[in-house]
């Protein structure tokens, strides 16, 4: 007998990217500071088009866009697990969610230090 669970489908991979894709529907339509992350993405997408800067630059924003909402995706889905195992309180799932979330905050932070140290000479270039 053959085993076709572990054979290429063409089917499965377009739905794996429907999956994807809904999941990051879904983190936009429920989880808030994926919003704001949005909010601020597309602030400093136009930043970096009006200030021109570099292709290394670039290099680093995108890379800072994508690691805070692939950290978001990743804490949703914890926190999605933990409540779904554990309902009732308990400490080590509260643990669970808080270290997802900091994570989160951490690329938060130091995607915000990129952006400063791209952004803020070109500011003060500006403002003098």
């Amino acid at each position: 007998m053959k085993n076709t669970h572990n054979r290429f489908s063409t089917r499965k991979r377009v739905l794996s990217f429907k999956f994807a894709f809904n999941g990051i529907k879904k983190l936009f339509a429920t989880q808030h500071n994926s919003r704001i992350h949005l909010a601020v993405t597309i602030f400093v997408i136009i930043a970096g088009f009006l200030f021109n800067i570099s292709k290394v630059e670039w290099l680093l924003v995108v890379f800072a866009i994508g690691f805070v909402f692939s950290a978001e995706l990743f804490n949703s889905a914890l926190e999605s697990i933990v409540d779904l195992v554990s309902p009732e309180y308990q400490k080590k799932a509260e643990d669970a969610k808080d270290f997802a979330a900091g994570a989160v905050l951490i690329t938060a932070i130091i995607s915000a230090i990129i952006g400063m140290i791209i952004f803020i000479p070109r500011l003060i270039i500006l403002l003098n």
